[in-house]
């Protein structure tokens, strides 16, 4: 029998390769986020044809990766795959994106009820620096503004914990993204981040109320400034060599 002042037996450490080997991306997972900025920032036009052997050349992977890649994507319903004719850059309607935009409202309103009072220090701050972020790129860059706007709604969903609302709210933030690169008409950026400012002050000062009234407003004002536009396009070669580079 082991007395109170034994020793608590240690688990042997994981070799640093291992740890490090956990924490680095897998090709798929790079090749699926890199695919999923360029549908964002309207890089990659909505209908365009994804074909696996383009993708796999361009980011010097197999086919069998970019397949992979193009699963995940339309699990998130920025690709549609379509039996015998390959994947396409997903083109939501108007209609459908109303629908998203509902959905997304109510899980928002989970999202903030459930930070409002429980933010640490270094949450507030990490919030207000990715302000900042928004605010810089907000005068010059509208599809950079779009893609951060959704990073700071997706990082509130990190920030509760909760596993399903992350990835429910991740998978309904991509499909909204794609719907304002698509319909969003130029707005003034400095509204939305002020929107996100005000809910950042109901979250710290705990009126969990008032922080889901705010979110609410927030994404109907968000979904009411969509309007059809030609958008341009550039050849898909082009597009996925340069994010290739990225990954790189």
């Amino acid at each position: 029998m082991m007395s109170d002042d034994a020793p608590v037996p240690r688990k042997p450490a994981r070799p640093r390769k291992a740890r490090i080997a956990e924490k680095m991306p897998s090709r798929t997972e790079k090749v699926h986020e890199a695919l999923r900025q360029a549908i964002i920032e309207q890089r990659l036009a909505p209908g365009a044809r994804l074909p696996e052997d383009t993708i796999g050349e361009s980011f010097g992977t197999s086919r069998t990766i970019a397949r992979e890649a193009l699963l995940r994507l339309s699990v998130e319903g920025l690709v549609d795959l379509l039996p015998n004719r390959g994947a396409f850059v997903a083109n939501p309607s108007l209609d459908e994106g109303r629908d998203v935009f509902v959905v997304r409202r109510g899980l928002e309103r989970m999202v903030v009820k459930q930070l409002a009072g429980q933010l640490s220090a270094s949450q507030i701050e990490e919030l207000g620096r990715m302000l900042e972020q928004e605010e810089l790129a907000g005068a010059s860059n509208e599809s950079e503004a779009i893609r951060l706007a959704g990073e700071f709604h997706l990082r509130l969903a990190e920030m509760t914990g909760n596993r399903l609302l992350i990835r429910y709210l991740t998978e309904t933030v991509s499909r909204c993204s794609l719907v304002l690169t698509i319909y969003g008409r130029p707005h003034s950026v400095d509204c939305g981040i002020d929107e996100h400012r005000q809910i950042i002050e109901a979250l710290i000062a705990g009126d969990e109320n008032r922080a889901a009234d705010l979110m609410e407003t927030h994404l109907s004002k968000v979904a009411g400034r969509a309007l059809l536009e030609c958008r341009k396009t550039e050849s898909l070669q082009d597009v996925l060599t340069a994010f290739a580079r990225r990954i790189d």
